[in-house]
């Protein structure tokens, strides 16, 4: 596993905290989020989604997880993987609730613009989001 972009975005005064990585197995998974939740003490939920493909672009896996988060952001996660033709990776993404209640459909919008932006650095390292910023492998 290889993290291959990072970003950071705040709607409403959460922040949330988005990771793309590069996988070689569906057990890196797991370890992954356990990573997050210990780099991400006060984040209540980490959603993530997951593909992993063979050597011949086939689809061997497809994982997400809403981690008990309102709407889909696992779903939204996983489109953006799909929108971006990313295979054989993850897309994990922290929230640290900000006090605000944003709803369903603006929690899954959120995790999206998060998941979206690590897409973004990943495929265009010299994207600079306006609302995001780019945060090392230790969540800072």
């Amino acid at each position: 596993m290889e993290e291959v972009a990072a970003v950071k975005t705040e709607v409403r005064r959460s922040s949330f905290y988005a990771h793309l990585y590069l996988l070689t197995s569906e057990s890196e998974v797991p370890l992954l989020i356990k990573h997050h939740k210990t780099c991400y003490r006060k984040a209540a939920h980490h959603c993530s989604a997951a593909v992993l493909s063979d050597h011949d672009s086939n689809r061997i896996a497809e994982i997400s997880k809403n981690d008990g988060e309102v709407g889909h952001p696992g779903k939204a996660l996983f489109g953006v993987l799909h929108s971006n033709g990313l295979s054989s990776h993850v897309l994990i993404v922290s929230r640290v609730y900000g006090g605000t209640k944003l709803g369903p459909g603006g929690v899954t919008r959120a995790f999206k613009e998060a998941g979206e932006g690590a897409g973004a650095g990943y495929l265009n390292p010299e994207f600079s989001g306006a609302s995001s910023d780019t945060i090392n492998s230790k969540g800072r």
